[in-house]
């Protein structure tokens, strides 16, 4: 019975799939950011390790991308790795951060999609940082989406790094402290933040369950809608991005009020 199910889910997804697509609505959400939660669970369910369950989620990465161009979406920002997780067991640091790497490589390498590392690089082994950087550097030209690759990330560090710049630019124009603080408003902040000339996230997207934002996009967030999806990521499918989107679609936006 299992197989003849998994067997009549090949076969009819494909077709909901394309209607799907067909109905489309025009409200579409132009800056989406996805939480590419779950890999580890994902792995422990299959049996395997916790690498093989990065790599299945490294894998998932460039459909999700292919999808959000069919629909033409303009600007994606996928969290791979936090601050937090950077405290990690080096034993599973280590490979994760070189499965990453490998990651951006290759969708790099594809020049479909202009990259653009968000996060603490500084953080972050140097090999690592500089990968992230060339990555940037190489699909600099490339007339894309934009893709906000966030590793190393943490929306209260980047609040704390917007505002530390700011601070250092003020120093450096000559402002006092008290010039600034009379001056500093939203858009001071936003204008120093890892996606500062971006519009914020229409719509969040979190796998595995999971119904929190665990410090993702915290200041750019304050108006997304958000969807919350059971499977984990190396599970999700199109089908599950086209429901999010077709969810986003059926809201009535009330921007935070």
């Amino acid at each position: 019975m299992a197989d003849w199910k998994r067997g009549a889910r090949r076969v009819l997804y494909p077709v909901y799939e394309a209607r799907m697509l067909r109905r489309m609505p025009d409200n579409l959400p132009q800056h989406i950011g996805v939480m590419l939660d779950g890999n580890r669970r994902w792995a422990k369910a299959v049996g395997r390790d916790t690498a093989h369950g990065h790599r299945a989620g490294a894998a998932n990465i460039e459909p999700l991308l292919t999808w959000c161009d069919e629909v033409g979406i303009e600007v994606v920002t996928l969290w791979l790795l936090s601050t937090d997780n950077l405290n990690r067991p080096q034993a599973e640091l280590d490979p994760l951060l070189e499965i990453i790497g490998d990651a951006v490589d290759s969708l790099a390498d594809q020049r479909r999609w202009r990259l653009h590392p968000v996060g603490a690089l500084d953080l972050l082994p140097a090999t690592t940082a500089e990968r992230l950087k060339a990555a940037a550097d190489r699909t600099a030209d490339v007339d894309g989406m934009l893709v906000n690759v966030a590793v190393g990330y943490g929306g209260r560090r980047e609040i704390a790094d917007a505002v530390r710049s700011l601070l250092t630019e003020a120093a450096e124009s000559g402002t006092s402290l008290e010039e600034l603080a009379e001056s500093i408003d939203v858009e001071m902040i936003s204008d120093h933040l890892y996606t500062k000339g971006q519009p914020d996230p229409d719509l969040v997207i979190r796998t595995s369950g999971e119904q929190r934002l665990g410090g993702f996009l915290l200041w750019q967030s304050a108006k997304s809608e958000f969807y919350f999806c059971e499977a984990y990521w190396p599970d999700f499918r199109r089908v599950d991005f086209l429901r999010a989107i077709r969810a986003y679609a059926q809201r009535h936006r009330r921007f935070g009020t």
